[in-house]
């Protein structure tokens, strides 16, 4: 990698720790809490496109007040060893800030390892500015890849979320790598629901399930999740 390639990468960074000092001071300082866990997916299926079947998702965030800094990953366990293969994987980080009133904003560095792709190689990164608002039970977000080699550039996302009491009903269109063709399109229709299983009497899981349509692609999810 050049010099100037590691300037941009790291400039990109930056970015995102102007988020994190922009937003800390918005609020006093406030119990602080570090947390981890793991969710497992039928069906690693983000934004209406699948990217991997079964797969493990683990997460470590440190979260003070709205502020959130964390790091996210998928592992598709669909890979075969003998034939030296390696499941789908990505590894994100991100930061954020929710404020009391609904506004959600951050920013996540999207990366796809790949099998000898190294860490700070900009061409396997994609780095997305994210914004987000609920009142009552609507929700809208929207999002914009701003830098990186890891899609197509300049991609957007936007969502329309409604909660109907025990069901979550959403419809989502993208442009760039969310489309079959680059072009903006409904890519993400679907609805969701989930429960807690109770296990034991100290031991709840927490299990979440989802059908989904890209009418892009025309192809039908259905994926299940559980969360320890």
């Amino acid at each position: 990698m050049t010099k100037n390639t590691n300037n941009k990468f790291f400039k990109y960074l930056l970015t995102g720790l102007f988020v994190v000092l922009f937003s800390i001071q918005f609020k006093p300082v406030q119990a602080q809490e570090l947390d981890t866990g793991v969710d497992l997916y039928s069906t690693y299926v983000w934004r209406g496109v699948a990217y991997s079947g079964p797969s493990i998702q683990p997460y470590v965030e440190f979260s003070s007040g709205g502020f959130a800094l964390g790091a996210w990953g998928s592992q598709g366990i669909d890979g075969s060893v003998a034939d030296g293969t390696v499941g789908f994987q990505e590894m994100d980080l991100y930061t954020g800030y929710t404020f009391d009133f609904g506004l959600s904003l951050g920013v996540t560095d999207y990366w796809y390892p790949g099998a000898t792709t190294p860490f700070f190689e900009e061409d396997s990164h994609a780095f997305e500015l994210n914004g987000g608002y609920t009142v009552g039970d609507l929700s809208l977000s929207a999002n914009y890849i701003f830098a990186g080699g890891g899609s197509a550039g300049d991609d957007v996302y936007f969502e329309l979320g409604y909660s109907a009491g025990g069901a979550d009903l959403f419809v989502g269109g993208g442009d760039g790598w969310h489309s079959s063709d680059g072009e903006f399109d409904i890519v993400n229709v679907g609805i969701g629901t989930s429960k807690n299983i109770e296990v034991t009497e100290s031991l709840t899981v927490p299990l979440s399930g989802s059908v989904i349509l890209n009418p892009d692609t025309e192809q039908l999810y259905i994926v299940v999740g559980v969360s320890l």
